[in-house]
């Protein structure tokens, strides 16, 4: 949902409007009656996942040449 507010309503109530938004919601601050500003809620990233990568990079066993650069960091 959208919501437009001027700068000086928004400057008088932002910890109000701020507590009040909800994922997907807006408010359009506006100057002149001209849009100058988007207020959104953040988006947080999900915890990370140990794990969740599992798969994605595969080194060979004969691709020396490339694992000389890694030969600190191997077992």
């Amino acid at each position: 949902m959208s919501h437009t507010v001027s700068i000086q309503q928004a400057a008088a109530q932002l910890a109000e409007l701020l507590r009040s938004l909800k994922p997907g919601d807006e408010i359009v601050v506006t100057q002149d009656d001209q849009p100058v500003a988007k207020i959104v809620p953040s988006t947080r990233p999900g915890p990370r996942r140990p794990g969740s990568c599992r798969g994605m990079l595969v080194i060979h066993e004969e691709d020396h040449e490339h694992l000389v650069d890694f030969k600190d960091y191997m077992p």
